[in-house]
């Protein structure tokens, strides 16, 4: 080594990555309440006395266990066949969105809001917070990982690292192993004279998916020079 490159300290650019597997905070689900019939009006207010029904059910059973509950697409259009025909039955349709952060009702709620005709579910879709503690562990240890890898390398020469040169966030994602969607639709029926009251469907065994965040830093250092090489 030089006298000119003795004091010249050198460059060392890492990469830290970190993943890290956390049970997951929130629990989605997607409703579509349905009505058809010959006159447009009929459909018009049967789907609004379901949606109702739906809404009025979700508040009063489980409003404690609800992050959210949210109105999406409405429609109602006529049946066409051909263009030259004229319009069949109309059909309607509204989209609740329902986000739930208590999961020991998961299943009960579940079964009773499918039991009721014109419904049908779509879940779940497990998912942490946006602002889950989770994000940060994943991002610290990303960054440890970076400067662990540093000191290794400057070790490796026989020198060590003297200032933080550059620290960037190359990328932040959560993702989970796929698990089969439940898709479901119940229609009411009426009881048989003399039946017994009818108790509800069982609760449906959901099993939570773990949710995997990922995350990657590239910093880079100044280090002395090595003694030798």
């Amino acid at each position: 080594m030089t006298d000119q490159t003795a004091g010249t300290p050198i460059v060392v650019s890492v990469r830290g990555e970190a993943n890290v597997e956390a049970d997951p905070e929130l629990c989605e689900f997607a409703v579509t309440v349905t009505a058809r019939d010959k006159d447009r009006r009929t459909a018009l207010e049967q789907l609004t006395r379901r949606n109702k029904d739906l809404l009025d059910q979700l508040k009063a059973e489980y409003g404690e266990a609800l992050e959210k509950l949210e109105t999406g697409r409405f429609s109602v259009y006529p049946e066409w066949r051909t263009k030259r025909d004229k319009p069949g039955p109309y059909q309607g349709s509204v989209r609740i969105r329902i986000v739930v952060k208590d999961f020991t009702i998961l299943g009960e709620m579940v079964t009773r809001i499918a039991d009721a005709e014109g419904r049908t579910i779509d879940g779940p879709f497990w998912s942490l917070r946006r602002d889950s503690p989770v994000y940060r562990t994943a991002r610290t240890e990303a960054v440890t990982e970076a400067i662990r890898r540093a000191r290794e390398y400057t070790a490796a020469l026989g020198s060590h690292l003297t200032t933080l040169l550059e620290l960037a966030d190359t990328g932040l994602s959560t993702g989970a192993t796929p698990a089969p969607h439940t898709r479901m639709m119940y229609t009411m029926s009426g009881a048989a004279p003399g039946a017994m009251p009818d108790e509800g469907p069982p609760a449906l065994d959901l099993e939570p998916t773990r949710q995997t965040v990922y995350a990657a830093v590239e910093a880079r250092f100044s280090a002395t020079q090595p003694a030798e090489l």
